[in-house]
């Protein structure tokens, strides 16, 4: 009978040895942020190579049955859960590809992790080290449900937000310094092998038994947890340069999914001063589409850098005690002959509190439209001029205060460093 060396993990299920259950586990590893399975990545060559030499040689020995085989993908928690339930997927996914498409597994016997198992790897190294407050960090991991809603469906407790307040933030900090690299780039393929019954006679049959394994962190099974909530990203902010020149606005920001959002906003101000001759009125409103990029739009949408497209459509009256510049038709609507701007964005958005970032963003592309200048005499307008203009340079300037909105749409970051 061939003889089958196990080099990981082997757990045996029940005593009689003729229908005898072991599995073998090996283990792929991703970068950062990525669910690109590359074979060239630390030991992945290797550990591919051997389970698809496994699955090989127990098809063929006759001695075995293939029971199961399961792609379990893994993701670390100090991600947003929706980032997080992606990764795992995508690379749960990737390793399934790669290995059927070298060995023919039927789809009876394919399984998938729904989630990741993150908590129960990050336990596992919690529970072999002697870091501070290990026993508390233990409980809230076993104890404390994933999330926590009321009656009204709105989440008002988690197991992350009580880990990353624990000994304000330093033991979150500690275990993503030492445990989660290990936990975010280590996903797992499982086979569950039966050894088929023996005839037993008047000879004695022969039982050949894998060789034990060394030390390897343990497989552990666990229902699939309830479906998570899906996050939604939406803000609310205003100009603060517009603010500071005397024209209140708001504008409003949504996440599109696959790091693209769309943004819009208005502005109106009308104020006058007869007496003086002042006027200063302006009214509008834009929309940007924007493509949000580096490392910090990996980890959640509406922050980091951004480029994209805006457009914007307005009219204005400035007037300060001598010569005055109007836009469109006088007496007109805002679509009486617009003003108008398109061109390109590129902006940044800072994080400065839980809830809160400004965005600093610049527009450069082309204005046009047709205005009117004019001078107050009289209490009675004379018309100098009607001209058409054609504006290229910058179009639009904006320092925003940003409200972050909607289930799990919050920064991670506080003074003092992560938390």
């Amino acid at each position: 009978m061939k003889r089958l060396v196990f080099a990981l993990l082997i757990l045996f299920c029940g005593n009689d040895m003729s229908a005898q259950t072991y599995t073998k586990e090996v283990c792929v590893r991703f970068p950062v942020a990525s669910s690109v399975l590359n074979p060239n990545f630390g030991d992945n060559a290797a550990s591919l190579a051997e389970i698809v030499k496994f699955l090989t040689d127990v098809q063929k020995d006759s001695t075995l049955k293939l029971t199961s085989v399961k792609f379990c993908g893994s993701a670390s928690p100090e991600g947003g859960p929706l980032l997080s339930q992606r990764l795992t997927e995508r690379r749960c996914a990737n390793m399934e590809r790669y290995v059927r498409e070298r060995v023919q597994l039927p789809d009876a016997i394919v399984s998938k992790c729904e989630c990741s198992e993150m908590w129960q790897k990050l336990a596992y190294f919690v529970e072999k080290s002697d870091m501070p407050y290990r026993d508390e960090v233990l409980h809230q991991i076993r104890e404390t449900e994933e999330f926590t809603y009321n009656s009204k469906g709105v989440l008002v407790d988690s197991r992350k937000k009580r880990l990353m307040d624990l000994n304000y933030g330093r033991t979150w900090n500690y275990m993503l310094r030492e445990f989660f690299p290990a936990v975010r780039n280590a996903s797992l393929i499982s086979v569950y092998i039966e050894q088929k019954p023996t005839v037993v006679d008047n000879q004695k049959a022969e039982v050949i038994v894998p060789e034990e394994p060394g030390t390897q962190e343990p497989q552990v099974e666990e229902p699939a947890p309830e479906p998570e909530r899906r996050n939604a990203y939406l803000a609310i902010k205003t100009n603060m340069l517009y603010d500071a020149l005397g024209v209140p606005n708001i504008g409003m920001e949504f996440s599109l999914g696959k790091r693209w959002s769309i943004a819009a906003d208005w502005m109106y101000a009308w104020w006058n001063n007869n007496h003086h001759h002042n006027y200063w009125r302006i009214y509008g409103g834009g929309i940007s589409l924007r493509k949000w990029f580096g490392k910090a739009s990996k980890v959640k949408p509406l922050q980091g850098h951004h480029l994209g497209i805006n457009a914007q459509a307005f009219t204005y009256d400035f007037e300060l005690g001598g010569k005055g510049y109007m836009a469109g038709i006088p007496g007109g609507t805002l679509w009486d002959r617009t003003s108008y701007a398109v061109g390109a964005e590129y902006g940044y958005s800072l994080p400065i509190a839980k809830r809160l970032n400004i965005d600093f963003s610049v527009v450069a592309g082309y204005m046009g439209g047709r205005y009117y200048e004019y001078e107050p005499l009289d209490g009675h307008y004379v018309w100098k001029a009607t001209k058409n203009r054609h504006w290229i340079g910058p179009t639009k300037a904006e320092v925003s205060l940003v409200w972050l909105l909607g289930h799990g749409n919050y920064n991670n970051k506080k003074k003092g460093g992560d938390k």
